[in-house]
């Protein structure tokens, strides 16, 4: 018979400690976060007035319905010059943010597993592992700024950017060439800018899955004569389906909110359409269209991008799920069925 001592500490529930460790995070958000959110909601539903009538619209007059929805998606339907062009641009924008994004998560995704799976395996020695993990993780924690202005200072269009200056002093080049403002070389510019900045960042998650495998299993591998390769796919790589899902929605999730690198590339006061995103078109229909403003179009967009991440978001969490333990539950939960119905007609006596 259990003790008063043991059934105290039976009844300790140590849950509360999570919710009060989580707690601040929520408080944060409802706080500065949550508002924002909703008033970005109702206001894809009003008209493109003046900020403060926008900002607290109070009159059914004001309510729009779908319209912005419809002229960022529908435009080309429309007679209005300025309907047609909001939905170009938004086409266009919304083609350079995938463009960009599966340009470099591609061979982000490549390069950060390769290096993973090289700096946990116990049979490759190579000396100053540690250093080599610090350098390619330093350039996520340089601000996008800075990012930004190296590069420009490296492949500006400029005749006295690095790239130019080498290249036209070595003969290959007879004057400078716009790598800003061309198109396919500013989007692999942008592309590989993403690459250096976050390979290092995803490198070290998937570190972390790979150093959560248990060890018997490469153990095992390896005296049944499995080589690097053979242990990689048939052992490594399927145990890291969790983490790779996550690296995917996180990827995902921060390339269609894509927005610093993009912006602050380019030259003088003018922005390369090629490299414009989403989170751009969003950004200068609320700031930059001052006098004949265009709020009701942003917060659109916005929810426009909301829904889609979401949706990507599910169908990813649809694929990867787990078949073999859905199919099990579904076999505990008809048992479960057939006990009680049995119960109800009183062949539980059996039991």
């Amino acid at each position: 018979m259990a003790t008063s001592a043991q059934k105290r500490i039976k009844s300790v529930s140590y849950a509360k400690y999570g919710y009060i460790f989580t707690a601040p995070f929520f408080i944060v958000y409802f706080i500065f976060m949550l508002w924002p959110l909703i008033q970005t909601f109702i206001l894809a539903f009003y008209g493109n007035g003046s900020p403060t009538k926008v900002s607290t619209p109070t009159t059914i007059d004001d309510f729009m319905g779908f319209a912005n929805f419809k002229t960022i998606l529908f435009g080309a339907r429309s007679t209005s010059f300025k309907e047609i062009a909001i939905n170009e641009e938004f086409v266009l924008c919304f083609k350079n943010t995938v463009l960009i994004w599966v340009g470099n998560f591609i061979p982000q995704i490549c390069l950060s597993l390769l290096l993973a799976v090289w700096f946990t395996d116990l049979r490759v020695k190579m000396p100053g592992k540690g250093f080599f993990k610090v350098v390619m993780y330093m350039p996520n924690i340089i601000t996008a700024a800075s990012v930004a202005g190296l590069f420009l200072s490296l492949f500006g269009d400029s005749e006295y950017s690095v790239a130019n200056m080498l290249l036209m002093e070595w003969g290959i080049l007879e004057e400078n060439f716009k790598f800003i403002s061309t198109d396919i070389s500013s989007r692999i510019l942008v592309m590989f800018i993403q690459v250096w900045m976050w390979f290092g960042n995803t490198m070290i998650m998937l570190m972390s899955g790979i150093q959560g495998i248990n060890e018997s299993l490469f153990e095992a591998a390896e005296i049944d004569g499995a080589n690097s390769r053979q242990t990689f796919w048939k052992v490594t790589f399927p145990l890291l389906k969790s983490i790779m899902v996550y690296t995917l929605l996180t990827s995902m999730i921060g390339g269609l909110q894509m927005f610093d690198i993009p912006y602050m590339l380019h030259t003088g006061f003018t922005l390369n359409d090629y490299i414009k995103t989403v989170a751009v078109f969003i950004y200068e229909k609320f700031h930059k269209d001052y006098m004949s403003p265009s709020y009701g179009y942003s917060a659109a967009a916005s929810v426009i991008l909301f829904v889609i991440t979401a949706i990507l978001g599910a169908l990813v969490f649809y694929v990867q799920r787990d078949k073999d333990a859905i199919e099990i539950q579904k076999k505990r939960k008809a048992a479960m069925k057939e006990y009680k119905r049995k119960m109800a007609r009183g062949g539980g006596l059996g039991l």
